[in-house]
């Protein structure tokens, strides 16, 4: 299922790059809107998007980075991939707005019904969270995620399902974040928490093939259309 670069024009001016991927036939379908890792929308992401829209859903990876000196993909052992994430909250702050705008752009699309899931990837991990909770999205979905420990008092208002997964060897998930999100999903219903042992950070990516897990990304797939799946049945 190949997609296709677009254009979207951001709320507070200027225009970023998003790669979307729409399924086949005819109907309206739940979206996912992914908030990329460091790297950008890259080879890994896009691939992802596919399989969503293989699987029947629309895809859209937004360039996150594009207010930076080197927006776009960039090569895991770039030089520039570490600083242009900092000051790293201040960062996330601005991408909230490209996640809405992303959002805004979904549900103008012929394919969507309205409903949307944010699902995040370490530095987009806390979309997860914050698109169910501050940006209207319907769900959130969060892989290896980091920068978490910010977050977490997010949740105590969110009502919506987000569902985190994480490796209990993942460096950017110490012990303490974990054990965080462990308190959480035992006294909220809402939050479904995944934590697999002996599994590194960045388990989702074949580009990252010392972590790389082909089992627990088939596994965090299906927890993602099972969740997509739910968002059928009504529109926004």
């Amino acid at each position: 299922m190949a997609g296709k670069d677009i254009r979207i024009r951001a709320s507070s001016g200027g225009e970023f790059d998003c790669y979307v991927a729409a399924p086949a036939g005819v109907g309206k379908v739940p979206a996912v809107v992914l908030a990329s890792a460091i790297h950008g929308v890259d080879a890994d992401l896009r691939a992802i998007a596919d399989e969503f829209a293989a699987n029947g859903y629309l895809a859209a990876a937004p360039d996150l980075f594009w207010r930076s000196d080197a927006p776009g993909p960039l090569a895991r052992d770039d030089p520039r991939s570490a600083p242009r994430g900092q000051p790293r909250l201040e960062k996330i702050r601005a991408g909230e707005a490209d996640m809405a705008d992303t959002l805004a752009e979904v549900r103008r699309h012929p394919a969507c019904n309205g409903r949307a899931v944010a699902m995040g990837f370490c530095y987009g991990g806390p979309y997860a969270i914050l698109g169910p909770a501050r940006l209207g999205f319907d769900a959130g979905i969060g892989c290896h995620s980091s920068q978490m420990k910010d977050f977490a008092g997010e949740l105590e208002n969110v009502a919506k399902p987000v569902c985190l997964l994480w490796g209990d060897q993942d460096t950017w998930a110490p012990p303490e974040v974990l054990d965080a999100y462990r308190a959480l999903a035992a006294r909220r219903k809402n939050v479904e928490l995944h934590i697999f042992p002996g599994v590194l950070h960045g388990y989702m990516m074949p580009g990252n093939p010392k972590a790389f897990d082909a089992q627990r990304r088939e596994f965090s797939m299906a927890r993602a259309l099972a969740i997509l799946q739910g968002l059928r049945g009504a529109t926004g």
